[in-house]
């Protein structure tokens, strides 16, 4: 394989070797972390101090109560599965579906109830609970189904979905493109959302493609691109996910580095757009004389240790044998 500098028009910044070292030594935290390694974690001064996602999309704290807590169940339909994957992650907050279930049980079609959810969630509302994360921040919507809480519209929005057969439409798609172009075509759904929502939902059984088959940059991946290339030649951003997803053995062995993947299971697209994120925040303390697209100079969040254990899951379709790394040990870590 040949050096990224000698692709057409392509000329990589500093940033560009700091996106795999930021990556290994990440992913080599999260290996420390699942040990129950009480020493500490890295030696890296920026990682000791701010808050930064694992390399891999499916092991953060989030994705994992997903995985584990929304999606499987032998009782569930697709069209329970994807309501539960789209009603979660329009909150993205643990502690509201939580809340939800708790209020009214095992959310499925037949018990879902646009009105009742959302008089209920205004309940929490006025006791001063917060329902939604900061994550993926979505318009309100409330135009668009004539209400005046933005939840009361979000709810309204998994109706609709359910009402006009879109959980068999995205079963029925043949590919994560041709998927993420129905979730597209609802409102207050942008690309990079319906991006996110189509690999959630490609987690469960609705859909079995491959990470790697499409990818669509965010925001953030757009700013990491930036600080990582000073030209990306003719090459889209999708492209150059794909190219450092393809590029990821050798760019590691070029570095000396050794990356220890996910029970065998390389980076996928979703994977390396995400690391140009987390690059781009870990550049404005390492290398703050790169300028991203949308000028952000500061990490926001502080990196707070935490006790609560995760016990990690993943699709069963990905065969991935967390034992077989560990003997017969049990898996379970730090949350990250």
């Amino acid at each position: 394989m040949i050096s990224i500098s000698k692709w057409g028009g392509v000329e990589p910044s500093i940033g560009y070797d700091t996106y795999w070292k930021f990556a290994c030594e990440r992913q080599k935290v999260f290996w420390e972390k699942l040990k129950g390694c009480n020493s500490s974690l890295t030696n890296d001064e920026i990682l000791k101090q701010y808050k930064f996602t694992n390399p891999y999309r499916a092991c953060d704290r989030v994705s994992q109560f997903l995985i584990r807590d929304v999606i499987y169940s032998d009782t569930f339909t697709h069209e329970d599965t994807f309501l539960r994957v789209i009603l979660f992650k329009l909150f993205n907050k643990v502690e509201t579906w939580k809340l939800l279930e708790s209020k009214f049980g095992v959310i499925s079609v037949d018990t879902f109830d646009a009105k009742a959810f959302a008089c209920f969630l205004d309940e929490q509302m006025h006791k001063g609970i917060k329902i939604y994360s900061n994550a993926y921040m979505m318009a309100s919507g409330c135009k668009e189904f004539n209400v005046t809480r933005k939840h009361q519209a979000h709810l309204l929005l998994v109706k609709k979905m359910l009402n006009e057969h879109l959980p068999m439409k995205v079963h029925n798609s043949e590919s994560m493109e041709e998927a993420y172009k129905l979730l597209l075509a609802y409102p207050m759904i942008g690309k990079f959302l319906a991006y996110q929502y189509v690999t959630d939902l490609n987690y469960s059984e609705i859909t079995d493609f491959s990470e790697s088959e499409f990818t669509v940059p965010g925001p953030g991946a757009k700013d990491g691109i930036k600080k990582c290339f000073i030209s990306t030649g003719n090459y889209t951003d999708s492209d150059i996910i794909k190219i450092m997803a393809e590029r990821q053995e050798y760019e590691f062995e070029r570095l000396g580095l050794e990356f220890y993947n996910l029970g065998g299971r390389k980076l996928q697209y979703i994977d390396t757009q995400n690391l140009f994120c987390e690059t781009d925040k870990y550049c404005r303390v390492a290398h703050p004389e790169l300028s991203g697209v949308s000028g952000r100079q500061k990490i926001k969040q502080k990196y707070r240790p935490t006790r609560e254990q995760i016990q990690f899951t993943f699709p069963p379709k990905w065969g991935i044998n967390m034992e077989s790394i560990y003997g017969s040990r049990q898996i379970s870590g730090v949350c990250t």
